[in-house]
């Protein structure tokens, strides 16, 4: 089929894609794009995820990546509520949005639960535990630095990302798990955070398996524990929080793709079938490596919102328990 589209309408088309960041994959059979927000910034994990699946997905003229930062990724979301729910608007978001930003804020302009419809299930990836040359190299386990943090003044502390974040709330977990008194301090990001980590500022840091990576091979950092279930494919080396006597931290974090609530139940099996063929190419796999994340295992969309339920009531507790909340 061939479609006949004057000259002044292929030229809106264009003006329009190119007003946002974009990767596109181009099929044949359908003239509609695929629009999928972001709710951080070009050229961060996320961001570089949905451009990765983005390329692979197929059934769309066009899947657009339009990025909406801001707000720890509420724009996005909210946006993505407010969107038509034709088929042709996607999110791609980590857990936190949905999962602890509901606790963190007394005030929020979307309910998980009922204003989103799971797609697809995209990555998973896990917390780990750095300690840095503030700590004692005989340092080497979980329990050893707890002890140490414990009796040494001014050590009781660890750095994370960014208040509210899933690298914030596992330390929390693990000092509620420890019933041990750990103090936070919040950074705008993981490079300040390690930065500062590197340099003997903070004895300790819980980050993304990805943030780290890249800095192991400087000497300057150990890692103690990851929070998987298992251990991290990217640190195989490294035990588990359960490993280390903990068992209360497991913490695998999620990226997943929603729509509207109120999309259609076929469009959300066309995204999901896209997405699930996007997932299993192999370079895709090859490109979430590179940021310490795997390839989820394929779950249905009623799996993926059993799952955004029980994480939401998992977190409740241990975010009402630290007393942490956000005002704006």
């Amino acid at each position: 089929m061939v479609l006949n589209c004057s000259r002044r309408s292929v030229l809106a088309y264009t003006a329009a894609a190119c007003a946002v960041s974009s990767t596109a994959t181009f099929a044949q059979g359908t003239p509609s794009p695929l629009r999928l927000l972001v709710g951080f910034p070009p050229g961060g994990a996320t961001d570089i995820l949905a451009r990765q699946v983005a390329r692979q997905m197929t059934g769309f003229s066009a899947v657009i990546i339009e990025n909406r930062p801001g707000a720890g990724s509420r724009i996005a979301v909210e946006a993505t509520v407010r969107a038509k729910p034709d088929g042709l608007t996607g999110l791609v978001t980590p857990d936190f949005s949905l999962t602890l930003l509901p606790h963190l804020y007394r005030k929020l302009a979307y309910d998980p639960l009922k204003d989103l419809a799971p797609v697809a299930m995209c990555a998973t990836s896990e917390t780990a535990l750095a300690v840095g040359p503030s700590v004692p190299a005989e340092i080497k386990t979980v329990k050893a630095f707890l002890q140490w943090a414990q009796t040494t003044p001014g050590q009781a502390m660890f750095a994370s990302p960014s208040p509210g974040s899933t690298p914030h709330f596992t330390g929390v977990l693990l000092a509620q798990s420890a019933k041990a008194q750990l103090t936070h301090v919040a950074y705008k990001g993981g490079a300040q955070a390690l930065q500062d980590l590197m340099g003997g500022q903070v004895p300790a840091s819980f980050n993304p398996v990805g943030e780290l990576l890249p800095q192991l091979a400087s000497g300057k950092l150990r890692v103690l524990a990851t929070s998987g279930s298992k251990r991290s494919p990217f640190m195989p080396d490294v035990p588990t929080f359960v490993e280390s006597g903990y068992q209360d931290v497991v913490v695998e974090s999620w990226i997943g793709m929603f729509a509207p609530s109120g999309t259609p139940d076929a469009a959300l099996d066309a995204m999901a079938r896209s997405a699930s063929d996007a997932l299993r190419s192999k370079a895709v796999a090859e490109g979430f490596a590179k940021f310490g994340l795997s390839v989820a295992a394929p779950v249905t969309r009623q799996r993926m919102a059993a799952i955004v339920r029980e994480d939401l009531a998992r977190w409740s507790s241990v975010v009402k328990s630290s007393g942490f909340s956000i005002e704006e």
